[in-house]
C-alpha cells in the first residue's frame, strides 16, 4: 500500500539533520543561537570568533535564569552541532584556522521556522501574475508553428502600441503602493531563496567530485570512462550537467549589460516612496542583492575550479593507483571473510594478541601542591667599590664605539697630495684600518660625499683586524680623486 512507502520515507527523513533540529527538545534555543550567529549577519566565522560569540550568548542566557539549562561550553556545543550535521567545517586555503557555517539542512529548518511567524498571505496577486507570465512565456517559446508564433507576437505588439499611445497622452497606469509592496516582498523572498540555492549547488559539486573519484577507483580494467576523459584533458566537473548549468548562470550573472540593467532596476525600485514601508533588512537585501549573488556565486565557482584541479591532480600524480590498490585489498579481505563466516565463529580465538595503549591513572590526592615559600631568593644587596675611570679610558671607549672620521679624512688628504686617484683597496694598503670594519665603513661614507661611486662595479678589499687576522669584504667601487681633496679639510 502506498501509505507504507510514505511512512517509510518519512522515517528516513526523521533521521536527517533538518528534522532532528526541528524535533529537538531545545529547538527554540538552538535555532535562535544558530540563526543569530551564522545567518543574520555573518555567514562564516572562524573557530575562535564563533566560540567567543557563542560563549557570550550562553553566559547571557544562563544569567537571565530562563527555563533553559545550557551547561556545556561553546566548544562542546560546536562539536555537538557539527556531529549532528547542523554545522559545516572547512579550512580555506591560506587560512590560519577552520571556518564554520550552517549546513544546508540547518538553513532550511531555520527558514521554515522563521516563515511560520510571517503574516504574508499564502495566495497573492503577484504570485499568480508571476505564474501566469511564466506559463505564457513557456507556451510562446515552445511553439513550433510559425503562424501561431506570429499571431502571438502581433498581439504583443498591438498591446505595446496601445500602451505607448496611452503614455503619450499622459495616461500612466502605475501600481498602487499596497500592491507594489506586496510584489516587492514576494520578489525579496524569491531572490533570497535564489541566493541560498548556491549552498545546494556547492553540495552537488562535492557529491559529484566524490562520485567521480569513486568511479576512478572502482573502474574495472586499466582505464575507466572518467579516467580516459581526464587523461584527454576534459574537465569532467565543468562538462557535467551541474557544471554546465552553473556556468550558464555564472556567465549570465557576469554579463555587464544584464547585471547593469538589474542594478539600475533595483535603484529605481528603492527610490519609490512605497519602499519606505520595507524593513531595514529588506532594503539592505535589495541594495546588496547583486553583490550577494556575485559573492556566493564566486564561492561556488571557486569550489568547482578547485575540485576540477584537485581531480586532475589526483589522476596526474597517480594517486588513484594507490587508492585503487587499497580498495582491492579491502574487497579481497571482505571476500575472504565472507567465505569463512560459515566455518569460523566471530567469537572464536584467533591466537593473536594485540597490545593496547594504556595510561597510568593517579589519584588527585597524590599530587603535591607547589609551595612558594620553599623557593627562597636571596635579595641581599652588596656594596661595591667604585670603578676607577680616567679620561684616557673614556676616550678609548668613545674611540671604540664611534668612527674616527676626522683621522680618515686626514689620511685621505695626505695620500691625495701624492696620487691623483685612489680606490678604497689602495687606501687600505697604505693606511691600516685602525678601527677594523668601522674604518672601512667610514671610508665608504666619506666616498659618498667627497668621492666618486661606481654602483655597478665591485671591489674586494682587505685589512688586518685588531686580533691580527686578515679580513676581506666585497664593496661598491669608490674612487677618491684629487679634484675633491680640498673638501676633506
Amino acid at each position: 500500500m502506498k501509505y507504507r512507502e510514505t511512512i517509510a520515507s518519512y522515517q528516513r527523513l526523521r533521521e536527517q539533520p533538518l528534522w532532528k533540529l526541528l524535533a529537538s527538545d531545545r529547538a527554540p534555543v538552538l535555532i535562535g543561537l544558530l540563526q543569530g550567529l551564522l545567518m543574520e549577519s555573518d555567514r562564516r566565522l572562524g573557530a575562535s570568533v564563533l566560540h567567543e560569540r557563542l560563549q557570550n550568548q550562553l553566559d547571557a542566557l544562563n544569567a537571565d535564569q530562563l527555563d533553559v539549562e545550557l551547561p556545556r561550553t561553546a566548544q562542546a556545543y560546536t562539536a555537538y552541532w557539527l556531529s549532528q550535521g547542523w554545522l559545516e567545517r572547512r579550512l580555506p586555503e591560506g587560512a590560519s584556522e577552520e571556518e564554520y557555517e550552517l549546513s544546508r539542512q540547518a538553513l532550511q529548518a531555520i527558514r521554515f521556522i522563521a516563515g511560520l511567524g510571517q503574516s504574508a498571505a499564502v495566495a497573492t496577486e503577484s504570485r499568480l501574475s508571476l505564474v501566469m507570465q511564466q506559463v505564457a512565456q513557456l507556451a510562446q517559446q515552445t511553439e513550433a508553428n510559425p503562424d501561431a508564433r506570429l499571431a502571438v507576437l502581433q498581439a504583443e505588439r498591438a498591446r505595446i502600441d496601445a500602451e505607448i499611445a496611452e503614455v503619450s497622452s499622459g495616461k500612466v497606469a502605475a501600481l498602487d503602493g499596497k500592491r507594489a509592496l506586496e510584489r516587492t516582498r514576494d520578489m525579496i523572498r524569491l531572490a533570497d531563496e535564489l541566493a541560498e540555492d548556491f549552498r545546494r549547488v556547492r553540495d552537488d559539486f562535492e557529491q559529484l567530485n566524490r562520485r567521480f573519484r569513486e568511479s576512478i577507483i572502482d573502474a574495472d580494467g586499466a582505464r575507466g570512462d572518467v579516467l580516459d576523459r581526464l587523461f584527454n584533458g576534459v574537465d569532467v566537473i565543468g562538462e557535467s550537467e551541474a557544471g554546465r548549468t552553473f556556468q550558464a548562470f555564472w556567465d549570465l550573472l557576469n554579463d555587464p549589460v544584464r547585471s547593469g540593467q538589474l542594478d539600475d532596476a533595483l535603484e529605481q525600485v528603492l527610490s519609490r516612496n512605497y519602499t519606505r514601508k520595507l524593513g531595514r533588512g529588506e532594503r539592505n537585501f535589495l541594495r546588496n542583492f547583486t553583490a550577494t549573488l556575485l559573492d556566493r556565486g564566486g564561492q561556488v565557482h571557486d569550489v568547482m575550479q578547485n575540485f576540477a584541479r584537485s581531480l586532475r591532480g589526483f589522476v596526474q600524480s597517480r594517486g588513484f593507483l594507490e587508492q585503487r590498490r587499497l580498495n582491492q585489498l579491502l574487497k579481497q579481505a571482505q571476500g575472504q571473510a565472507l567465505g569463512l563466516r560459515d566455518h569460523l565463529r566471530p567469537t572464536a580465538a584467533t591466537g593473536y594478541v594485540l597490545p593496547l595503549s594504556a595510561s597510568r591513572l593517579r589519584s588527585i590526592g597524590q599530587w603535591k601542591l607547589h609551595d612558594p615559600s620553599t623557593h627562597y631568593v636571596d635579595s641581599t644587596i652588596w656594596w661595591s667599590d667604585g670603578a676607577e675611570i680616567s679620561l684616557d679610558s673614556v676616550g678609548d671607549l668613545v674611540a671604540q664605539s664611534e668612527i674616527d672620521i676626522r683621522s680618515l679624512k686626514d689620511d685621505l688628504y695626505f695620500l691625495l697630495g701624492q696620487t691623483p686617484r685612489l680606490s678604497l683597496g689602495q687606501v687600505l694598503q697604505q693606511r691600516p684600518a685602525r678601527q677594523g670594519l668601522g674604518s672601512v665603513i667610514g671610508y665608504l661614507s666619506i666616498a659618498t660625499r667627497h668621492g666618486v661611486v661606481a654602483t655597478e662595479q665591485r671591489e674586494t678589499v682587505q685589512w688586518t683586524g685588531g686580533d691580527g687576522h686578515v679580513r676581506r669584504a666585497r664593496v661598491p667601487q669608490v674612487w677618491f680623486v684629487k679634484e675633491k681633496r680640498d673638501e676633506l679639510v
